[in-house]
């Protein structure tokens, strides 16, 4: 009954067992302000630390030419659908900082810029105040 019950999210694409998410349905949430990430864990963890009240946008992983995986592959033309209706205002990339996911951020943002989306990316690295010696591995 699950594998026949859950569904994608058109908008989103999280798991849902509706056409849209819980996420995507709640009123309280920002409109206009979407984290992209590459999978559903990455949705959950960023969920569990409940600071974050905007929209998601899941895009099944990141681009790599060794993998044989291209834009095609990803949830990157419904992202580009959603700016261009203006409903995205500011994008949040929220991707690993790997060769791939900076190849993938930097693509994003050349395909959302000219749409008027304000791209950002959350914090990486040692924390402000920080010394490097006290950082572990």
């Amino acid at each position: 009954a699950m594998r026949e019950g859950i569904k994608e999210c058109t908008t989103c694409h999280n798991y849902s067992d509706s056409d849209e998410c819980q996420i995507c349905t709640d009123p309280r949430r920002e409109r206009t302000v979407v984290c992209v990430v590459e999978g559903v864990r990455d949705l959950m963890a960023i969920e569990d630390t409940s600071q974050y009240r905007g929209l998601y946008h899941i895009l099944g992983g990141v681009i790599s030419p060794i993998e044989g995986v291209g834009p095609g592959e990803l949830n990157i033309d419904s992202l580009v659908q959603r700016a261009q209706k203006g409903e995205i205002k500011e994008a949040i990339m929220a991707i690993s900082p790997t060769i791939e996911g900076e190849t993938t951020i930097f693509y994003l943002t050349r395909k959302l810029q000219p749409l008027g989306v304000q791209i950002t990316m959350i914090a990486r690295g040692v924390a402000f105040g920080g010394d490097l010696e006290y950082a572990d591995g």
